[in-house]
């Protein structure tokens, strides 16, 4: 029997995950139900069969699965409300809320259900994120079950929760580093001759083309980076030139400041 999933939290976020498992044929719209105060901004999802509602309780008895997709602030008050409807025995929670540990939520409904905490970035409204994920009382079967999910969303991997933290700015602030990096590309094409649209396509097919080849061939940066700079080329004197203005060294140290501000804030 298909599994059902509540959705609470009609966001940006929660649409995004609805839309990608009907599209993906992972669950049928109508397995899905997903909640929100204004349920209008629903209406497109309505249209495919997913199930909207305003009212997070009839969500849960409906479902196997609860997705928690609020606000930080919201989350506390959401799961009080809702405790006396869970089932440890039949349901299974997955938060996707910025900042909230499993901890957190424990500290309201108990130690007794089966938690996971997933993290994905942008790319999941076009199913292309990258989602990090860890787990609490969990089985092989949830577990998979899980992961097979969030690939239809992009790609996954589990990680102990105490790199979460990092894995949020490696995963999640890693999308504006990159846009920085193909901003400065599409400026350079400009300068170089090409106009902004043309630079921009270049830029952006080729980024998205260096990714695939690592994540398809599952090779090296610099293996690849070999194959395209030659003695005394074009390539090689370029990189030479980022390097001795501190392209890396900038880069990392960017990822270790916003490593540090996120354990600052805590």
């Amino acid at each position: 029997m298909s599994k059902k999933i509540a959705i609470i939290g009609g966001g940006n976020l929660g649409t995004a995950i609805a839309e990608g498992l009907i599209n993906s044929g992972f669950v049928l719209p109508q397995h899905i139900i997903i909640t929100k105060r204004n349920i209008a901004t629903l209406k497109p999802l309505e249209e495919k069969g997913v199930l909207i509602s305003n009212d997070n309780t009839e969500a849960v008895k409906f479902a196997d699965w609860v997705i928690l997709a609020v606000k930080p602030f919201q989350v506390k008050d959401i799961l009080e409300n809702l405790l006396p409807h869970l089932d440890a025995q039949r349901h299974a929670l997955i938060s996707v809320i910025t900042g909230i540990w499993i901890k957190d939520i424990q500290s309201v409904i108990g130690d007794n259900f089966t938690l996971f905490r997933a993290m994905p970035n942008t790319a999941i409204a076009i199913q292309q994120s990258i989602t990090c994920i860890c787990k609490y009382k969990a089985s092989e079967e949830q577990t998979q079950y899980v992961a097979d999910a969030f690939n239809q969303l992009g790609k996954t991997v589990f990680i102990e929760e105490k790199l979460m933290d990092a894995a949020t700015v490696l995963g999640a602030c890693g999308t504006a580093y990159a846009m920085r990096y193909i901003r400065a590309n599409i400026q350079g094409g400009i300068e170089i001759g090409f106009d902004a649209a043309t630079a921009s396509l270049i830029a952006a097919q080729t980024v998205k083309g260096a990714a695939e080849l690592l994540l398809t061939k599952h090779t090296h940066p610099e293996q690849e980076i070999d194959k395209v700079t030659t003695p005394k080329g074009c390539t090689i004197a370029g990189l030479n030139e980022m390097e001795h203005q501190g392209f890396s060294s900038s880069l990392i140290k960017g990822i270790v400041t916003s490593y540090r501000k996120i354990l600052s804030d805590m």
